[in-house]
């Protein structure tokens, strides 16, 4: 039967998406000698899972040089001449992450955030940031509800739309590590009625082709039919007549709907709800005590941040709607920045008894193009050199640095998150307002990391920030260590 639905949830949502770059040559760089070719690069950031768990199949991608500048970002250096892939080891990460650069102030950062909500352009907001697996700053700032304003703390619960991906990408690569599924399953044995209008395309229809947002079909098929408050079953059937734009694994188009099978392809191979098995496998063991799937989740948190939209004078609070809900694995998750920086944690590779390093590779590698992800902000447009999609992870060159990036938002609630693995930092920001001035907050964080010049990208009164700074400023402690102080009442600690 379709659409079993293993969520046993509704569901929340996405950012909307692109197309592919096709072609591609392999010039030799004859200043190196090293061959730069999207199959090498790809392997050598694919080989190590490969290598971890012989349940561990590898994706297919279809290679463009700018997937293969991405994977020059993640491996820069590649064999000499081509030789056999069983021949390409994995470059491993050096011992120690580079430091952040000395312009990195964890303080400034609180102070940006405190400056948002202080005079109502934000209702509400939390930040996490997390530096060698250690929790340097969890917590909330502003109102969970301008109607009945309580305190953001690092326990209020916000919803994460599209930053929930990451956790169906994740889940389902742990099943894959221990047999119960293949990266190249085929989501047709796991849902025989499932249909798409080209012929034998359901039957094609793998795994990591789902969880990489290669369906085939166009962007964001049935998004609208959320909305409007059309259920998961009828929309999965719906699929049979939805128009596909390529086969299944040829090109990206960002999913929703087609995304969420995967929790139907997780309910039959464990016999679990999908919700269950990512609370039971991820929320419990990474202590993320708040997190929760679904409206109901979320309304029965002791402390959750309401959805706000602009109004005639102001933000006004909303009751959450049901409607992404719907699609669970794609936008379902609920949780606090306690919880996130558990997450940033153990995305940064610091959880290995949960999420080990050969997984978090397959993760957080490119899988295909994305390269409409270059336009859009300024941020995007000044400093992403390429963009390409992983499994439930953007993947970006950004300035020449690697960064495993998602943003989400659904009515009245946006969320950010980025990890830089030659810093291992994590950041996460959740705010719970349709509002655009905190998008600006992450590059500025990211670019104070890798030591860029600071760009324009926050509308911020530097005045009122840089008095906040002063306020917040321990008095004497360097950057690293007045945030790690600070954060200990804060949030958990690992």
């Amino acid at each position: 039967m379709i659409g079993l639905q293993a969520q046993h949830t509704q569901g929340a949502c996405p950012m909307k998406d692109d197309a592919i770059r096709p072609g591609f040559q392999a010039p030799r760089d004859q200043a190196s000698h090293r061959w730069r070719t999207p199959r090498l690069a790809a392997l050598a950031v694919l080989l190590p899972l490969a290598l971890g768990s012989t349940a561990q199949t590898s994706l297919r991608w279809q290679p463009s040089p700018q997937a293969t500048r991405l994977a020059t970002v993640v491996t820069p250096s590649l064999p000499a001449a081509p030789v056999s892939p069983h021949q390409i080891a994995y470059a491993p990460p050096p011992p120690r992450a580079l430091p952040l650069a000395p312009s990195f102030d964890v303080h400034r950062f609180e102070a940006m955030a405190q400056a948002m909500v202080a005079d109502g352009r934000v209702p509400g907001l939390a930040l996490a940031v997390v530096k060698d697996g250690r929790i340097v700053s969890a917590r909330g700032y502003g109102v969970t509800d301008v109607g009945q304003p309580e305190p953001v703390d690092a326990h209020t619960v916000f919803r994460l739309a599209s930053l929930s991906k990451a956790f169906a990408g994740t889940v389902t690569g742990m099943l894959v590590s221990e047999g119960a599924l293949r990266w190249d399953s085929r989501v047709a044995d796991f849902m025989p009625d499932l249909r798409l209008s080209q012929p034998g395309a359901a039957q094609q229809l793998t795994v990591a082709e789902v969880l990489s947002q290669r369906v085939g079909l166009t962007h964001n098929a049935y998004d609208r039919d959320i909305e409007d408050g059309a259920d998961y079953r009828s929309l999965v059937q719906r699929l049979a007549y939805a128009p596909m734009k390529c086969a299944p694994g040829q090109c990206y188009a960002y999913q929703n709907v087609a995304f969420s099978l995967i929790g139907d392809v997780v309910f039959a191979a464990t016999g679990r709800f999908f919700s269950e098995t990512v609370a039971r496998r991820i929320f419990k063991p990474l202590g993320m005590d708040d997190a929760s799937y679904g409206l109901e989740g979320i309304e029965n948190s002791p402390r959750w941040a309401r959805p706000h939209v602009r109004g005639g004078r102001g933000w006004v609070a909303l009751t959450p709607k049901p409607t992404y809900y719907r699609v669970a694995p794609a936008a379902g998750v609920n949780a606090s920045i306690s919880d996130m920086a558990q997450w940033l944690v153990a995305q940064t590779g610091h959880r290995p008894d949960v999420l080990p390093e050969s997984l978090l590779a397959t993760l957080h590698a490119p899988v295909i193009d994305t390269p409409t992800e270059m336009r859009g902000s300024s941020w995007r447009r000044e400093r992403l050199g390429a963009a390409g999609y992983g499994i439930g992870w953007r993947v970006y060159d950004y300035a020449g640095h690697r960064v495993v990036f998602h943003g989400g938002a659904v009515q009245g609630y946006r969320a950010s998150i980025a990890l830089v693995p030659e810093r291992d930092l994590g950041v996460v920001i959740l705010w719970n307002s349709t509002s655009g001035v905190p998008s600006g907050l992450m590059p500025t964080i990211l670019d104070s990391a890798i030591g860029l010049p600071s760009g324009d990208w926050l509308d911020l009164d530097e005045d009122e920030v840089d008095l906040l700074y002063a306020q917040q400023r321990p008095a004497q402690a360097t950057p690293s260590q007045a945030g790690s102080e600070a954060s200990t009442s804060r949030a958990k600690p690992e």
